[in-house]
């Protein structure tokens, strides 16, 4: 049996594990979710993850979600195109990357994307305006690192950067919506402000396979 991928179209987490899985070259089966007709609460799909949740990931018989949990069962199960490094210090500086995003990007971008995409902004504009500001340090540091190196760890793409990336494009969606206009984030146009994160995201939209993981509904 192939490698199976539960995922949901602009779905961040989901998003890392096809890069990783394209990244390694790894054959899969798309199993796109559509949230809208509850597919991720059927029986079926709450065998494999009782959560209901995207990403999941099954593997013949053995079965693993949460998006990080998936991309360091892949390295370890299939090592060609290492993501988390060869060396225990790799490992570690990567595993720390994966951790800032974690810790540090994942909450302002969900505070800032979500009232914009629901069309619930009403009440939430100083919200979304504390996000953006903390993801403008954020984003500050992690152009300064670019501008010295190719990827977030030197020359070579890691699982940092495929766990950093999706939330770039989303976003950068979010503060297009007209109605992100009035509050001014700043985000736009993207290569002006973070020209060498902007070329660190082209790099990574010209990777083979890329096109087969970009969300469907956006290109709608």
């Amino acid at each position: 049996m192939s490698i199976q991928v539960y995922w949901g179209s602009g779905s961040a987490f989901a998003w890392r594990v096809l890069l990783a899985l394209e990244v390694k070259q790894l054959a899969y089966e798309s199993k796109l979710i559509e949230f809208s007709k509850q597919e991720h609460k059927t029986a079926e799909f709450l065998r494999l993850n009782p959560r209901g949740k995207v990403p999941t990931l099954r593997d013949g018989d053995f079965v693993v979600y949460e998006s990080i949990a998936i991309l360091q069962y892949l390295d370890r199960k299939y090592p060609q195109v290492p993501l988390f490094g060869t060396r225990a210090e790799d490992t570690g500086l990567i595993n720390q990357d994966v951790c800032e995003v974690l810790s540090y990007i994942e909450k302002p971008v969900s505070q800032m994307t979500r009232p914009l995409f629901s069309g619930e902004l009403a009440g939430k504009e100083s919200q979304v305006r504390e996000a953006a500001a903390i993801l403008h340090r954020e984003l500050q540091q992690y152009d300064a690192r670019l501008a010295r190196c190719s990827w977030l760890r030197g020359d070579t793409l890691t699982a940092g950067d495929i766990v950093l990336y999706p939330f770039i494009p989303t976003l950068l969606r979010a503060a297009a919506k007209p109605v992100a206009g009035p509050l001014n984030l700043g985000f736009l146009p993207f290569g002006e402000r973070y020209p060498h994160m902007a070329r660190w995201s082209a790099a990574i939209e010209k990777l083979p396979g890329y096109a087969r993981t970009y969300p469907p509904h956006w290109r709608q």
